[in-house]
């Protein structure tokens, strides 16, 4: 058995490979939600599930083999009764194989898989299919882990050995047996049609899948590679390479982008141009790559502050007082930089990584509301929500990481707009209702006087609000 989950490829992926060495090989997605607890999949991140698990089918059926979809209450159920359907017990070599998982959901369920697969004699192999390093592999002295990005990313680059190579993809598959029969993509229920309506734009703005992920790299190599470190802080023009849904759903590893950006980087030597940018690319994935070393050293990080004495934080965990004032999730808050990251949010499922940090920093430092119900928020709402990722950057801005700016550091909110927006570009675009105003006041309105705001035809208290605080 080839048991996906978000490594949905056929290139360099090292439990693909290990199965189709060993035999005949069973691909199979187990469609478990309820196993996810309070973080399932949220609206546009199960489209784009959807979508990639259809790019993965023809992916297999052009090697010459098919996915065998199940729905389970548990993963562990589904794989023991493939097990049982297979006869792979009576097999001179049963196995079950995938790639790991870093999140303390994942990395429960999958103890709990192995511990089941022995109690079968079914060998069950996993493999480093997301990471440079595995997490064990990158410790301080004494064998404890780091607890600062510039610590654990110094080691990454000065270990003894580089990383794997990524693997190709095999030449083909064997056929799953007649006898094996699944559910079709469309039956387990990743979308409603309610869901299909609201998702209709997705459509025209990502393509989920292989082919799409590494169509959209070579593009950014090509078109923003060279810039990339000018200019990943601006909102107002495609900056940054957008390949993070793409990455979360494993269907490019990130080995793959790193020697490609390696090649990059010493071709940019050799020319005198793109180092810069290339380094800083590549120090931007070291911080996806922290995020899964945090999560397994420190598998509560989603949960609670890193930080012992920030676990008493002065936030408001009144949880009807989140409820009652829902400026902030639908983005009403009178700021304007904040309130276009929001309302972009809940329309596109995406937000340039610049927005987050300001949206996030509004919810956990002006309205003093704890992280936890920010990153919930988010995960509902974001194509690529990544629950390693979003304990990251959330404890980075509360102020919950050794490395982070202290718990009292606030963002000046108007020198972010200017520096990140300065012409209003990006608060145009998803605020229709302020696109009339001068650049002098598109990011405080309330300054403006009250022949300006009537020329641009912004009432504010009506068709704009006030700024809450």
């Amino acid at each position: 058995l080839l048991w996906f989950r978000r490594d949905l490829r056929v290139s360099d992926n090292p439990a693909l490979i290990a199965a189709v060495q060993a035999a005949t090989t069973v691909p199979v997605y187990v469609w478990a939600p309820e196993e996810e607890g309070q973080f399932q999949p949220g609206r546009c991140s199960r489209w784009w599930l959807h979508q990639s698990l259809k790019a993965l089918e023809k992916d297999l059926q052009a090697l010459g083999t098919s996915m065998v979809y199940r729905r389970s209450p548990e993963s562990r159920i589904a794989l023991i009764q493939l097990v049982e359907e297979t006869g792979a017990q009576a097999s001179p070599s049963p196995a079950v194989f995938f790639n790991h998982l870093y999140d303390p959901i994942s990395l429960v369920r999958d103890n709990e898989v192995k511990a089941a697969m022995q109690g079968l004699s079914v060998h069950c192999q996993s493999f480093n299919g997301d990471l440079l390093y595995e997490p064990w592999e990158v410790l301080a002295e004494g064998g404890r882990p780091v607890t600062s990005f510039a610590s654990f990313w110094s080691r990454v680059q000065n270990m003894p050995y580089p990383p794997p190579i990524p693997l190709p993809v095999p030449a083909a598959i064997s056929a799953v047996p007649p006898e094996i029969v699944g559910l079709e993509l469309d039956s387990l229920g990743l979308m409603s049609p309610e869901e299909q309506q609201s998702n209709a734009q997705l459509y025209h703005c990502w393509a989920p899948g292989g082919k799409g992920a590494h169509a959209l790299l070579e593009k950014f190599v090509r078109e923003r590679l060279r810039t990339f470190s000018a200019h990943r802080s601006k909102t107002d023009r495609e900056s940054t390479s957008t390949l993070s849904p793409h990455v979360h759903y494993g269907e490019i590893s990130n080995r793959h982008i790193y020697y490609v950006k390696r090649q990059e980087a010493k071709l940019g030597a050799m020319a005198g141009e793109w180092h810069d940018s290339t380094a800083d690319f590549v120090r931007q994935m070291g911080y996806r790559e922290y995020a899964r070393y945090l999560s397994f050293h420190f598998p509560f990080t989603h949960e609670r502050s890193l930080l012992e004495h920030l676990r008493a934080a002065p936030w408001n965990f009144d949880q009807r007082h989140f409820k009652a004032c829902p400026a902030w999730r639908q983005g009403r808050t009178g700021y304007p930089l904040v309130d276009a990251g929001m309302r972009q949010l809940w329309s596109s499922g995406w937000v340039h990584n610049r927005i987050r940090v300001v949206c996030a920093s509004f919810l956990v430092k002006n309205l003093l509301l704890p992280w936890q119900w920010g990153l919930k928020h988010y995960w509902d709402a974001l194509l690529d929500a990544d629950l390693e990722c979003a304990a990251l950057g959330w404890q980075y801005i509360s102020g919950c990481l050794a490395d982070a700016h202290p718990f009292s550091y606030m963002l000046d909110h108007k020198k972010e707009s200017l520096r990140f927006d300065p012409e209003g570009k990006y608060v145009r675009r998803w605020l229709p209702v302020l696109a009339r105003v001068p650049v002098k006041y598109i990011h405080r309105p309330w300054e403006a006087p009250e022949h300006v705001l009537e020329d641009a035809g912004v009432e504010l208290g009506s068709n704009y609000p006030y700024p809450i605080i």
